[in-house]
C-alpha cells in the first residue's frame, strides 16, 4: 500500500471520528439547550395560569377556575391541575380527571420556596386511538405576595412534539454539515497527499546522497507548508553535521594541544627541578658576597639586582611547579563568602592605595560548599589581583555571589566585574591557556592555574569582556550535598 493511499485512509478515519465526536457534542448541547428553553417556557405558562386564576383560587371558586382552564387546553397544553395546600386536587380541565394517577399525584416538597419548581418527562397515552407521545410535566408552587406560606400548586403537562420536531431538524442540519465537511476533507486529503508525496521523493533522493557522505547536499523546495519546513530542517541538519565535523576536528586539535601541554608540563617540572638546585647555590653565594664589608655602593646595587632576578626566577619556578603538579584536593565544607573575605584582606592595601570602590552583593544564607579552601583562595587572589591591576585609580570592582539552581547540580555563582581596560575579544579563547599573558610582566600561569583548580572542583570559569569596557569573570562552584 502506497504512502498516498495510507495517508488518505488515515485522514478518512480521522475525519470520520472527529466529525462524529463533534456532531455528538454539538447535538447533545443543542438538545439540552432546546429542552432548557422548553422548561423555561413551561414555567412561564404555569406562572401565567396562576396569575389568571389566583383570585378565584383564593376564594375557592372551583367552577370559575375550571372554566378558565378548559379554555386554555390545546394541542400543546395537555392538562392543568390546581392543588390546595393539603396537596389535594382542587380544580383541573375536564379531560385529565380521567387519568387518576396524574390527577391525584403532586410532586412538590413541603419546603419549597418561591421560584422552585418540579419537572419530569414521561409518555402520555390518550384514551382514543392516538399513539402515545412524550410530555413535559411542570409543577409550580402558589405563593401570595407578602406571605411565605405555600397556598397550593399548579401542575401542567406540555406536549413535546414541537420540541422533538425541532431536535430532528437540528440533527438533520448537523448531519448535512458533517457530511459536507467530510466530503470536503476527503477531497482535500487526496490533493494534500498528492502534494506531499512529490516533495518526499526529493527528500528520499537527498537522504541517499547524504548517507553517502555528501553533507553539502541541500533541498530546494518552494513549498511554505510543513514539507517546506521539513526541507529547511533537513538543510539545517546537514549544516549542523558540517559544523559538528568542524567542531570534532577542533576538539581533536585541542586534545593534541592538551597532550602537548601535558608533555610540556612534565618537561618543565623536570627542568625546574634541575634549575632550582644550582640557582639556590648562586643565590646563597650572592648573599654571602653581599655581606662583605669591602664592597662599595655600586657593587652592592648590582648584587641586589642579581638577587631580585633570582627571586623572580624562583617565583616562576614555583608557579610552574604548582601548575604542572597534579595535586589532590583537601575538601572540607567552607563558606565561599568567608574565603572571599580572607582573600580581600590580603589585597586590602592595594585596594586602599588605588582608592578602588569595592561593591559586594552576597545573597543571604548561602550554603557551605565542599572545597579546598586554599586552592579557591588562590583563584580569588589571581582574579582580584588582575582586576586591581586593570582598573584606574578610583575604579570600581563589583562582586556578586548568588545561588544558581538552574544548573545541574546547583551551584554558587561568583561574578567579579571591574570597569578597567578590559580584554581584547580575540584573546578571550586563549586567556586561560598556560604562558599566555597580555601584561608586560608575569608568567601567564595565574588564570591557567585558576581554571585548573575550578575544573578540579567540578566547576566552571569563564570570562566576558570587551576592550575598554572592563571584564567580568564568572565562577561556578558545585554546592554538592547541603545541610
Amino acid at each position: 500500500m502506497s504512502i498516498r493511499t495510507r495517508f488518505i485512509l488515515s485522514v478518512v478515519f480521522l475525519l470520520t471520528s472527529l466529525v462524529g465526536m463533534i456532531l455528538l457534542v454539538i447535538e447533545k448541547r443543542e438538545v439540552q439547550t432546546i429542552f432548557e428553553e422548553q422548561k423555561k417556557k413551561g414555567v412561564l405558562i404555569a406562572e401565567n395560569i396562576i396569575q389568571e386564576n389566583l383570585e378565584p383560587f383564593l376564594f375557592w371558586d372551583k367552577e370559575g377556575v375550571e372554566n378558565n382552564l378548559n379554555k386554555r387546553i390545546d394541542q400543546k397544553l395537555i392538562y392543568v391541575i390546581f392543588y390546595d395546600r393539603d396537596k389535594e386536587p382542587f380544580a383541573a380541565n375536564s379531560d385529565i380527571k380521567k387519568y387518576f394517577s396524574i390527577f391525584q399525584k403532586t410532586n412538590l416538597r413541603d419546603d419549597v420556596k418561591p421560584g422552585d419548581f418540579y419537572f419530569d418527562r414521561h409518555d402520555f397515552q390518550p384514551k382514543n386511538d392516538v399513539e402515545p407521545f412524550e410530555i413535559l410535566e411542570i409543577e409550580v408552587p402558589i405563593f401570595v405576595e407578602g406571605t411565605t406560606q405555600k397556598w397550593g400548586s399548579v401542575k401542567i403537562g406540555l406536549s413535546l412534539k414541537e420540541m422533538q420536531a425541532e431536535i430532528r431538524k437540528t440533527r438533520l442540519v448537523l448531519l448535512l454539515i458533517g457530511a459536507s465537511g467530510f466530503l470536503v476533507g476527503v477531497v482535500g486529503a487526496t490533493l494534500l497527499a498528492r502534494r506531499i508525496t512529490q516533495p518526499i521523493k526529493k527528500l528520499v533522493e537527498a537522504t541517499i546522497r547524504i548517507s553517502q557522505g555528501d553533507f553539502s547536499q541541500k533541498i530546494h523546495l518552494d513549498s511554505h507548508d510543513e514539507i517546506g519546513e521539513l526541507a529547511q530542517s533537513f538543510n539545517k541538519m546537514t549544516a549542523q553535521l558540517l559544523e559538528a565535523r568542524k567542531k570534532m576536528e577542533i576538539a581533536q586539535k585541542k586534545l593534541i594541544q592538551a597532550e602537548k601541554l601535558a608533555s610540556i608540563g612534565r618537561m618543565s617540572a623536570s627542568i625546574a627541578h634541575e634549575i632550582r638546585n644550582p640557582l639556590t647555590s648562586v643565590k646563597l653565594n650572592i648573599q654571602k658576597v653581599g655581606e662583605s664589608p669591602h664592597l662599595d655602593e655600586f657593587e652592592r646595587e648590582h648584587l641586589a639586582l642579581s638577587e631580585e632576578g633570582i627571586r623572580q626566577i624562583e617565583k616562576f619556578i614555583k608557579e610552574l611547579l604548582n601548575f604542572a603538579r597534579v595535586t589532590e584536593l583537601n575538601l572540607e565544607k567552607f563558606s565561599l563568602e568567608q574565603i572571599f573575605e580572607e582573600s580581600m584582606k590580603l589585597l586590602g592595601n592595594s585596594v586602599t592605595k588605588k582608592k578602588i570602590n569595592l561593591q559586594k552583593e552576597i545573597s543571604a544564607e548561602l550554603p557551605p560548599v565542599k572545597v579546598d579552601a586554599d586552592k579557591i583562595r588562590q583563584v580569588f587572589l589571581n582574579i582580584l589581583r588582575n582586576a586591581i591591576e586593570a582598573v584606574e585609580e578610583g575604579g570600581e570592582i563589583k562582586v556578586v555571589m548568588t545561588k544558581d539552581v538552574s544548573q545541574k547540580p546547583p551551584m554558587i555563582k561568583v561574578k567579579i566585574t571591574d570597569n578597567g581596560c578590559g580584554i581584547d575579544e580575540k584573546y578571550l579563547e586563549t586567556i586561560f591557556e598556560p604562558f599566555f599573558t597580555t601584561k608586560p610582566f608575569g608568567f601567564g600561569l595565574g588564570l591557567a592555574n585558576a581554571r585548573k583548580i575550578i575544573e578540579q572542583h567540578g566547576g566552571i570559569i569563564k570570562v566576558h569582556s570587551k576592550k575598554g569596557e572592563g571584564a567580568c569573570f564568572e565562577i561556578l562552584v558545585p554546592i554538592g550535598e547541603e545541610g
